[in-house]
């Protein structure tokens, strides 16, 4: 059986509803999307679920505070402590808000939202889509579920890529985290990565008309019963029926905080993956290496797309390894180009798409996105 978790797409290990969950958190949103009742809801002392010391998380934590004790007390692994600590001090502060500001998206904004402007046919449908990705808090890999999701409900092929593209590299928790290593260079990233979702969103649906991409939802006919919601009067009415007592208002916060410990055990021990290998890089491989073969030339590009290709880390945990490409370098057209190449040419990706909506729809990403990708990223190694 698929272990796949419906909502946030990690690996489940708590069973409920003919599903694998990785949380309690995730079983709630499950149950609140699906209006299953209070009698048939997940009960936690019915089900035997993984201990707390076999999630992700912890087994990440505990590997980085070995390595970090191990290269402390032995002498010949301290480049590898100094180099770990300069990162933890370059962006806790981006983590800590990133995450806060992931669990009031997560608390506060119904997926509701997020599904209504998805599905129509038209050009500002792909605006929608990068927007509504931009307040998406989850990794690439967590986006994958969630944009398969939308599709099955209804969301057009091309609304679909926009929304893959533009969540890992534009929402607000990974914003933050760009901010935290690259400063204000980040603005370049994250523009970049909505310009790509747009242009390539837009290519999609000029594919769809032509019928050269696969796009079921695509059919004249379909259902338009969404069309009468309004996201304006169903907030305004959201804050009119709020009491602001201070029960409801230390509600509203525990749920915040359940929102950000979920986001955290979904993305952090992939930050904390990626830290570690960019520190490793840092310590132990030669800077003539970084500068021959990554940098700021043509072939340095295309060698780092080939790299981006080849490793498979989550959104968060590529962050770490291309500010290490951009520190060693000073190539920021090699560091954006491992970065959304490592979205684009993701092979995870790219089989989920063959799979659930076809072939030729998978085959197109990185046929029209690494040529923007490799061409922003030459701009950038000439201008930046």
């Amino acid at each position: 059986m698929d272990r796949t978790d419906p909502i946030c797409g990690m690996k489940g290990t708590i069973k409920a509803h003919g599903h694998y969950f990785c949380s309690e958190h995730c079983i709630r949103k499950y149950e609140e999307q699906h209006g299953i009742s209070e009698d048939q809801k997940y009960c936690p002392s019915c089900t035997v679920s993984a201990p707390w010391y076999k999630e992700r998380i912890t087994i990440a934590i505990a590997a980085t505070v070995a390595f970090l004790i191990i290269s402390y007390v032995f002498p010949p692994l301290g480049p590898f402590f100094d180099a770990f600590m300069d990162y933890l001090s370059l962006i806790w502060w981006a983590i800590l808000v990133g995450f806060f500001i992931g669990g009031i998206i997560d608390y506060f904004i119904p997926r509701e939202y997020i599904e209504k402007y998805l599905s129509k046919h038209r050009k500002r449908t792909i605006v929608y889509s990068v927007i509504l990705g931009f307040v998406m808090s989850a990794c690439s890999h967590g986006i994958l579920a969630i944009s398969m999701e939308l599709y099955k409900k209804g969301a057009s092929t091309s609304s679909v890529i926009a929304f893959l593209l533009a969540s890992p590299w534009a929402n607000l928790p990974i914003t933050i985290i760009l901010f935290g290593f690259f400063g204000l260079k980040a603005f370049f990233i994250v523009i970049s990565a909505i310009v790509i979702a747009i242009t390539t969103g837009l290519i999609y649906q000029h594919l769809e008309r032509k019928g050269m991409v696969e796009c079921d939802k695509c059919v004249a006919g379909r259902d338009k019963s969404d069309d009468d919601f309004s996201i304006r009067e169903d907030a305004r009415r959201r804050w009119k029926s709020y009491d602001f007592t201070l029960k409801n208002m230390g509600e509203s916060l525990k749920g915040v905080i359940r929102g950000s410990w979920s986001l955290s055990k979904m993305v952090l021990w992939w930050l904390l993956i990626g830290m570690i290998m960019a520190s490793v890089a840092r310590a132990f491989i030669p800077h003539d290496i970084f500068t021959e073969y990554m940098g700021p030339t043509l072939i340095g590009l295309i060698i780092t797309l080939l790299f981006a290709t080849i490793i498979e880390v989550c959104s968060e945990g590529s962050s770490p390894l291309a500010f290490e490409i951009f520190n060693q370098t000073g190539a920021f057209g090699n560091s954006f180009t491992f970065l959304m190449a490592g979205v684009a040419t993701d092979y995870t990706e790219i089989g989920l798409i063959w799979s659930n909506i076809g072939k030729r729809a998978a085959l197109f990403l990185p046929v029209i996105t690494v040529p923007q990708i490799l061409l922003l990223g030459y701009i950038f190694n000439t201008l930046l």
